[in-house]
């Protein structure tokens, strides 16, 4: 896909929370969390959108530990949606399994599978599984390494210094897509972005606190990176990830999505030396500069073809939802991203760059 190319992928992100509601304090099972999710993903492809995607995490406030296994309960009961991690955090585990998991995905939903991999802004995944954080950005560069190397060749030969040599060695089974599509996300660290344009990956920008135009230099310097390495800039895709949620009219749908986005934010506050999130945040974050994609129909396409002017991305995620909310908020959320937002979306950038 082009950054010319006047169509844009849309789609949802989430980390399959399973927070304590904030109006009755109880909080839904991990089971039940994942059981909603697969309806989610069936009910986007069914409104037309483009991808789903499931972060990785580690803690008892989400229920995604396990994104590939997630995508792949709905992988047979959906058509055309794409299905990816976000993230897969790669620095933590094994390349041959992670290749293997969405490989195997892939087949499933016959050619539908990506796999984003990050470094994750979560660490409890490192002293789980036996890493060190004094190796956080030389496992991720090592592992990147060779799950390159997985996907380009069926026979394996690589040693690195932090998990045993492969001599020769087949993974299986392959993937049906020939590469596997490999996204790296970054929260726009300038070394994770030249990386990803010197290998000539697409990459993933989580956009979810100032204004999204405040990027543009990083796209640039990512578009750079992948010219001086020998690949075009205007055939990388570029996706954004962004907090938001969708209702019918805007009033609802911050009153809605405000409280338990206050709930989690200050959890995440608390763990990290942030100051307390309110409603003046919020609110600013909403206008039509902020990075909160949260309104009507109209406002939220309005706000994504901005942001397709400003950064030229080939995709965009929603992230819904921050913390727990009615199912039936979210599914309608879903239903109005793919029947209302998208094909307005679509009309308007593809009239634009016809030059009409």
């Amino acid at each position: 896909m082009s950054n010319i190319d006047n169509h844009i992928e849309i789609g949802i992100s989430t980390f399959l929370e399973a927070t304590p509601d904030p109006v009755t304090g109880e909080a839904i099972s991990h089971a039940e969390r994942l059981r909603r999710a697969v309806e989610e993903i069936v009910l986007a492809d069914q409104v037309g959108l483009d991808v789903y995607g499931v972060g990785e995490h580690h803690r008892a406030d989400y229920a995604s530990s396990a994104p590939a296994v997630v995508l792949a309960a709905a992988a047979s009961m959906t058509k055309h949606i794409r299905l990816t991690s976000a993230v897969t955090v790669l620095s933590s585990d094994d390349p041959v399994r992670v290749y293997q998991q969405f490989a195997t995905l892939d087949g499933i939903s016959n050619g539908r599978a990506e796999i984003m991999a990050g470094r994750g802004s979560f660490i409890e995944s490192f002293p789980l599984f036996g890493y060190s954080l004094e190796d956080y950005d030389e496992l991720f560069d090592e592992k990147l390494e060779l799950l390159l190397k997985i996907r380009a060749s069926e026979k394996v030969n690589w040693q690195g210094g932090h998990r045993p040599a492969i001599r020769d060695l087949g993974v299986y089974p392959r993937a049906v897509q020939e590469p596997l599509p490999v996204w790296i996300a970054s929260g726009g660290n300038p070394q994770s972005v030249i990386r990803a344009g010197m290998l000539g990956l697409p990459i993933a920008l989580a956009i979810i606190g100032g204004m999204p135009e405040q990027f543009a230099p990083i796209v640039s310097l990512y578009k750079e990176a992948a010219k001086r390495a020998g690949h075009d800039p205007d055939k990388l895709q570029i996706a954004t990830h962004s907090h938001g949620f969708i209702a019918d009219t805007t009033e609802e749908a911050a009153d809605k999505f405000f409280p338990p986005t206050q709930a989690q934010m200050n959890v995440l506050a608390k763990e990290r030396g942030w100051p307390r999130y309110d409603r003046s945040s919020f609110d600013a974050a909403r206008s039509m500069r902020g990075a909160l994609y949260v309104g009507d129909a109209e406002y939220v396409a309005e706000k994504i073809i901005l942001l397709r002017k400003n950064l030229g991305i080939t995709r965009f995620f929603l992230h819904v939802n921050v913390g727990t909310m009615p199912h039936k908020d979210i599914l309608r959320a879903i239903e109005l991203l793919g029947t209302k937002v998208a094909p307005i979306v679509r009309k308007e950038i593809a009239r634009q760059e016809s030059g009409e």
